[in-house]
């Protein structure tokens, strides 16, 4: 069983940073895709940042220059340092994680979700 667990959501100002964190646990092989999205109420799960095992890293326009994705492979854990936040940026954030859990199959992991919420 693999599981994700995120860490690192709160309250900051506007201008503030936070870090989020999170890390797959189990039996896993390798993992591909390392992705975060993020969600607000009554919107549908948005791709903040993306990142795969090769090295290509993708972010949405918003959080360009702001937000930084770094996977750690040996670790099987992925982090989001997010600078400048913005009251735009509030949303709950999940990572998402495409995982080869045997030599034939591969799975699709979400972590529990972290609120992150910017105001002053």
């Amino acid at each position: 069983q693999v599981r994700l667990v995120e860490s690192g959501g709160g309250l900051v100002q506007p201008g503030g940073s936070l870090r989020l964190s999170c890390a797959a646990s189990g039996s896993i092989f390798t993992i591909d895709a390392m992705e975060w999205y993020r969600q607000t109420p009554g919107n549908e799960r948005e791709l903040v940042a993306k990142s795969n095992r090769v090295g290509s890293i993708k972010y949405a326009e918003s959080v360009k220059g702001r937000f930084t994705i770094a996977r750690d492979n040996a670790k099987n854990s992925v982090v989001l340092q997010m600078n400048d936040l913005k009251p735009e940026d509030t949303a709950v954030y999940y990572c998402y994680m495409r995982v080869m859990l045997t030599t034939a199959r591969w799975g699709d992991r979400w972590g529990q979700g972290t609120q992150v919420t910017v105001s002053s």
